[in-house]
């Protein structure tokens, strides 16, 4: 079993191409707690000149990427196109959406379809149940990995080797009185996922939530992502939530299996 990581070849230094590397950085400048920037601003988070970070920012404005108001720049939902290309392109999420539905069916509970990228959970499927669907992640949604049973798994499912370098170099936020900060704790949460197969993350992230989570596995056994549902707890205690949810997430995924 290999878990997904992204898989680079070398690139030879002619094919290189410096200007799209960093105007993709400074559309990545943009975040949560930086919705909008300076040109200073963004060249201090890009490694960039405020000069050369101004020039990227008027190019993606002029691209309809950036918008401004003379000093502050923010992104337009037209970057949103980079990310819905992804979705209507790729084979995964359209090829899992009507398992998600059968999870949904099965659980009446949000239930999606996740990948790793670096530290992040990345949801891109999902399928709810019309009561539930203004909840949960959106499409798109990136989560640090380690408060998600998604993330939990697919870190877990790791090398040891790759575990530890994650460990390493990871600072373990804390979002709720229940989230995991302790290393030693988390290799104990990684090793109870790899024994049992499947894991169980509770107001990790948010308060009177919980999320079962699964592997996804291609026909040649190689990790793909994570199937999981997220759910309110309400007075369901976690014994009865898993022995409700978990059969119906571990058949799915092995019917999924030989289409993937």
């Amino acid at each position: 079993m290999s878990s997904p990581s992204p898989t680079t070849s070398p690139l030879d230094k002619r094919d290189w191409i410096a200007g799209l590397e960093k105007g993709l950085s400074i559309i990545e400048a943009f975040d949560d707690a930086n919705p909008r920037l300076t040109a200073s601003q963004a060249g201090q988070r890009c490694g960039l000149t405020r000069t050369a970070a101004r020039r990227y920012l008027l190019t993606l404005a002029h691209l309809g990427y950036v918008a401004s108001d003379g000093k502050l720049f923010w992104l337009t939902p037209r970057v949103l196109r980079l990310g819905q290309s992804y979705l209507e392109s790729a084979r995964l999420p359209r090829t899992v959406q009507p398992f998600l539905q059968r999870v949904t069916a099965g659980t009446q509970e949000i239930a999606y379809v996740s990948v790793l990228d670096g530290d992040e959970v990345v949801y891109i499927a999902r399928n709810g149940t019309t009561r539930s669907m203004n909840i949960g992640y959106v499409l798109g949604s990136r989560v640090q990995a380690q408060v998600t049973a998604s993330g939990l798994l697919m870190l877990a499912y790791r090398s040891e080797d790759e575990t530890e370098a994650w460990l390493a170099t990871h600072e373990l936020k804390a979002y709720t009185s229940y989230t995991i900060t302790s290393k030693e704790r988390l290799r104990v949460e990684f090793a109870r996922v790899r024994q049992q197969g499947w894991a169980l993350s509770e107001q990790q992230l948010e308060m009177a939530f919980r999320g079962i989570a699964v592997p996804m596995f291609d026909r040649r056994g190689d990790l793909l992502g994570a199937l999981s549902v997220t759910m309110p707890m309400g007075h369901e205690s976690s014994e009865d939530a898993v022995a409700r949810v978990l059969p119906v997430l571990q058949e799915t995924a092995r019917a999924m299996r030989n289409l993937l």
